[in-house]
């Protein structure tokens, strides 16, 4: 009896097949371990728990914003843009001042990074800001 061998196409070794799942797990790895960096706000330094700040209250300077939108600085209406130039002028004489803002809760969210921004711009390290209570 003669056997025939019947022969196979062997398919190619880089045929597409292997190559999509190789493909397919190089981007799920690179993906995972890729770092997204979206910045989403201000990224601010929380200080630490251990190491508890003690601020002189000579050295705040306190600023509120009213719900107007209104910057009141030492009970003195500022704008702005003459808001950077007395911080400039305060950390000449008080380099560890710190910055107090007072936010009404009925600002407007624009009006406050505007302020936030202004203070950044100028490097000040000690920066605080809370909520207006409530009455």
């Amino acid at each position: 009896m003669i056997k025939r061998f019947i022969r196979h196409n062997v398919e190619d070794a880089g045929s597409s097949g292997s190559l999509n799942d190789l493909s397919f797990l190089l981007i799920i790895f690179f993906i995972v371990i890729a770092g997204f960096n979206v910045n989403k706000g201000f990224l601010l330094n929380l200080p630490s728990k251990d190491k508890p700040i003690i601020v002189n209250t000579e050295d705040i300077m306190k600023c509120s914003l009213t719900k107007e939108g209104q910057l009141f600085v030492d009970d003195s209406e500022v704008k702005i843009e003459d808001l950077s130039g007395m911080i400039v002028e305060k950390l000449r004489t008080w380099p560890n001042m710190t910055f107090l803002l007072v936010i009404n809760p009925d600002t407007q969210y624009q009006k406050v990074v505007d302020v936030i921004s202004t203070i950044r711009k100028l490097k000040v390290e000690n920066f605080s800001f809370r909520m207006e209570k409530m009455e």
